[in-house]
């Protein structure tokens, strides 16, 4: 490890990322149909112009009735996948690696962009029935969801395959799978969403059966020379609910079918819990994981200079960190953290006169 680990490479199976700086997904709720555009290659094209190892698309629904709302992003025709192949392809270009997080929001969807207000879109303007573990709304302003049979539990395994084959054809280079924020496999997993009597809920084991599933059959759809994420919500901020230990177990099995990295954030899944926001708050739980599930970890929360995350990495918290409202800020972050910390790094041939 170098002085400066943040700008070491890292290397997941067959790939290798250029810096441990990685652009969290970020709902940006401009899509139509579930069709990226114009403003996802700027969004996304801009920070892996600015020199981000791993730039990672917004929550990318499975299916229509897994966006979270109807002006998100999906990957469940051909129609996306040639939507989103010149995307990937500049991101590419640019040196940065493309990855995909796929989702199912579950209960948490058919709800409304947040600047045009909160909570369900009626049927009549666009809206649809929810899905979850259990009938039991994420709020009283959210919509009422119908539980899901085991049956209807298989077609939604089969849609995290398919959109895990578009992504391929789509030239995507790792694949995370949202298991945070209160979304589909997260309300599996918390037992304040979960109230199954039969084997996908109660115990752990059973609360985790249907994302450890999913990602089993996602792993064998996804080549083996590509790496595997899984963000989680290492905490529920609930008494009762989800909680560190059991990430940690969460952890272990994910590593054992697996998966290569946990992208380590929290919450989501309850409206009003109390959550000690700080710069790093998320840090420790990446650390956790990290060491007691032995498997690498990305973290994330309020990170937002260059001396905050690379010490991050060279205390062996975690393997990257993932940032999301600094590089909002900043597209250009991981160009001006490495002038910071002194290293050397390329730019853009097209930026060159503004290096020095």
């Amino acid at each position: 490890m170098s002085d400066v680990p943040l700008f070491d490479p890292l290397v997941l199976r067959g790939i290798e990322f250029r810096n441990r700086i990685f652009v969290s997904p970020m709902c940006e709720y401009s899509a139509r149909d579930g069709l990226p555009n114009e403003w996802h290659m700027v969004h996304l094209g801009s920070r892996a112009v600015g020199g981000a190892g791993l730039v990672l698309t917004e929550a990318t629904a499975v299916s229509p009735a897994g966006r979270i709302s109807p002006a998100d992003t999906g990957l469940w025709s051909e129609a996306h996948v040639q939507a989103w192949r010149p995307i990937v392809q500049f991101v590419r270009d640019q040196g940065a690696v493309a990855g995909v997080q796929l989702a199912h929001a579950g209960r948490k969807a058919s709800t409304r962009i947040p600047w045009e207000g909160s909570g369900e879109v009626p049927a009549a303007e666009g809206g649809w029935q929810t899905l979850a573990p259990s009938a039991v709304p994420f709020d009283a302003s959210y919509p009422n969801p119908r539980a899901l049979t085991v049956a209807e539990l298989g077609e939604v395994e089969r849609q995290w395959v398919a959109a895990t084959r578009f992504a391929l054809d789509a030239g995507f280079q790792v694949v995370e799978l949202h298991m945070a924020h209160g979304y589909l496999m997260h309300q599996f997993l918390s037992p304040l969403s979960n109230r199954r009597d039969d084997a996908y809920g109660g115990s752990l084991e059973n609360r985790m059966r249907f994302p450890l599933q999913v990602a089993r059959a996602v792993r064998a759809a996804w080549p083996a020379e590509l790496p595997l994420f899984a963000r989680i919500s290492a905490t529920d901020w609930t008494d009762g609910g989800w909680d560190v230990e059991q990430s940690v177990v969460l952890g272990r099995s994910l590593r054992e079918i697996g998966v290569d990295l946990v992208d380590c954030s929290s919450g989501g899944n309850v409206r009003h819990a109390t959550i000690p926001v700080a710069p790093g708050y998320q840090v420790p739980f990446a650390e956790r994981i990290r060491r007691d599930a032995g498997i690498a970890t990305g973290a994330v929360g309020l990170i937002t200079d260059a001396a905050q995350a690379n010490a991050i990495v060279a205390g062996g918290r975690a393997d990257a960190v993932i940032m999301a409202r600094e590089l909002l800020r900043d597209p250009y972050f991981p160009l001006h953290a490495a002038k910071q910390l002194g290293v050397e790094v390329g730019w853009p041939k097209q930026y060159l006169r503004a290096k020095r």
